[in-house]
């Protein structure tokens, strides 16, 4: 309880704890952070209780969550940290429990959202950000006496799916073959250049001709994501491509958006089109890199070389890219089958 009875704390609001006349216990948020508003907030309902003007006051109304969210979306909206992505995330939980009355929520009803969710390839990371923002909903609706605290004891069994950072997906040179032949011509050479280089997507839209060197095949990445430099080299079909891209080349970038005249901010329309007619699911634009940087050690090339390519600092963040597939492992390990007698 603390300190002080009838008072504590939810994250730095106070909240109040007292008797009402029937006998009673009403929790109650005292819209502060401040002690001493706190207890001023509970001798003023200590003393409503004893005048019979408590009920009137603290009787809270059967509010749905349409009537929260629409709350919440205007209280956010001057939050530093509110944007497009979490108003988005709570109109989908709107729409989801819209007509549900606050208190009526129950951990069945969050956890068949998250198994629909689920359903629909969201990552546990997407599906986590969902459950972070509800349950911040509901500590605003109680601070807000839209609702009884006890939904938030109720409601804490729901917890966070647990997260798998090591993503396993790459494409297969099957994959690869049929995923190339749906790019169009635009896509085609971003493609190919991160099949070939492992760069990041910034980089590739990022990377001019002056960082180019058509003479001997190399690409320079001055600015990279851990802020180092590094020299990539290109293969031959990958310097052919840049030769005649050279040729046809339209200003300083090396991949320039025709509409625009500029280089291309993103390409998440084109590439999502592509990925649909090859018939590629779970594949996102970084996991090119992780499809370089695979095939590269399937066929026996070293880590370190594979780190220095990739610009790792450390070469635990390469094993993260380089797993090998069973089938290359059990390939390696029947090398040895020559090695033993009968």
């Amino acid at each position: 309880m603390g300190k002080y009875r009838g008072i504590y704390k939810r994250g730095n609001i106070y909240y109040i704890r007292y008797v009402d006349p029937s006998g009673k216990v009403i929790r109650e948020s005292a819209r502060t952070t401040n002690l001493k508003e706190a207890l001023k907030f509970l001798a003023q309902r200590k003393a409503e209780v004893l005048k019979g003007e408590i009920h009137e006051r603290v009787k809270i109304k059967n509010y749905s969550f349409k009537e929260l969210a629409e709350r919440y979306k205007e209280w956010a909206e001057i939050q530093k940290s509110w944007n497009k992505s979490k108003r988005y995330m709570v109109e989908v939980l709107e729409q989801r429990f819209g007509n549900i009355a606050l208190r009526k929520l129950e951990p069945s009803i969050i956890g068949k959202f998250v198994v629909d969710i689920v359903k629909q390839d969201k990552k546990p990371a997407t599906v986590n950000k969902y459950l972070v923002i509800l349950k911040h909903m509901l500590r605003k609706a109680v601070e807000w006496n839209m609702v009884e605290d006890f939904i938030l004891k109720r409601l804490s069994s729901i917890k966070q799916l647990r997260l798998n950072n090591r993503r396993l997906r790459y494409l297969t040179k099957e994959e690869i073959e049929r995923f190339l032949s749906c790019c169009d011509e635009k896509l085609y050479p971003i493609v190919f250049t991160a099949l070939n280089t492992g760069m990041r997507k910034s980089e590739i839209l990022g990377l001019k001709w002056s960082n180019v060197d058509l003479k001997n095949g190399y690409i320079y990445i001055e600015r990279s994501k851990n802020e180092e430099s590094r020299v990539i080299p290109m293969n031959k079909r990958l310097l052919e491509l840049f030769k005649r891209m050279y040729e046809k080349r339209q200003g300083d970038y090396v991949f320039i958006n025709p509409k625009t005249g500029d280089r291309y901010k993103d390409i998440k329309s084109a590439f999502k089109t592509a990925l649909k007619k090859a018939g590629i699911k779970n594949f996102h634009f970084h996991d090119l890199r992780h499809t370089f940087a695979s095939h590269l050690v399937m066929a026996g090339v070293d880590l370190t070389t594979v780190k220095e390519l990739l610009g790792h600092k450390d070469i635990k963040m390469t094993l993260r890219y380089s797993h090998l597939a069973p089938e290359h492992k059990q390939k390696a390990v029947n090398v040895l089958n020559n090695l033993f007698s009968k």
